[in-house]
């Protein structure tokens, strides 16, 4: 279990007020990335997300990254998330 205030929780927690999912899942990969740029020693710099929402339909997989991006927002400044994976679809889309 994760800690309050952790960034997977942030993370989750952005994401699900801004987009509603259907599905959600985050996945703090930062160990996969230690010692690489990027890794500032926290262990919460590395995420993959994957987020079915049906505020994805008809949008363009720019579109849906863009839409991702926004809800995490300052997150992603310097000192915060490095590296952000997402696979962003609406519900009846291929998986």
């Amino acid at each position: 279990m994760t800690t309050p205030s952790s960034m997977t929780d942030q993370i989750e927690q952005r994401l699900s007020a801004a987009l509603s999912p259907t599905a959600l899942v985050v996945r703090n990969v930062s160990a996969q990335h230690a010692g690489h740029m990027g890794d500032d020693g926290s262990g919460e710099t590395h995420f993959e997300v994957e987020v079915e929402s049906a505020a994805f339909a008809g949008q363009s997989r720019v579109a849906r990254q863009r839409l991702v991006n926004k809800a995490v927002g300052d997150l992603l400044a310097p000192g915060g998330i490095h590296a952000l994976a997402i696979r962003a679809r609406a519900p009846g889309d291929a998986a």
